[in-house]
């Protein structure tokens, strides 16, 4: 293998040297999007359990008024967001790397994308529903 800009032999086909992307065909998008959401996490993790700790023994009514400030809402609902993603992001690389069958591994992916969307669209509706006191 030749080095880098070389006119030499290269394992990699043209266009992955056009594009510049390694053998999963995804470049380095997924790990870029997985620090972006972790470093979300961690900006929102203290007001998210400031919060959290503000609900403790609270009735709905109680949690209904400390979730209806919007401020509030906003926040729980970014962490909801940023986690779902994080989430999400993680379990498909663990996915990608460790299943090989090439079936299994997309039934998988799939049930990933489903179980992560239904976990964050559960948790919106609940932040909502509680900070709309219906």
């Amino acid at each position: 293998m030749s080095a880098p800009g070389s006119p030499g032999k290269s394992m990699r086909t043209p266009l992955a040297r056009v594009r510049n992307l390694g053998a999963s065909h995804s470049g380095t998008s997924d790990f870029w999007r997985q620090r972006v959401t972790a470093v979300a996490m961690v900006l929102l993790m203290v007001p998210a359990i400031v919060v959290v700790m503000m609900l403790l023994g609270r009735n709905q009514a109680g949690a209904a008024q400390i979730l209806g400030s919007a401020p509030i809402a906003i926040v729980m609902l970014l962490f909801i967001i940023a986690s779902a993603w994080h989430m999400k992001i993680g379990m498909q690389v663990v996915i990608e790397d460790y299943i090989h069958g090439e079936k299994l591994k997309l039934a998988s992916i799939m049930a990933n994308n489903f179980f992560c969307i239904a976990v964050a669209l559960a948790s919106i509706y609940a932040i909502l529903k509680l900070s709309s006191g219906v």
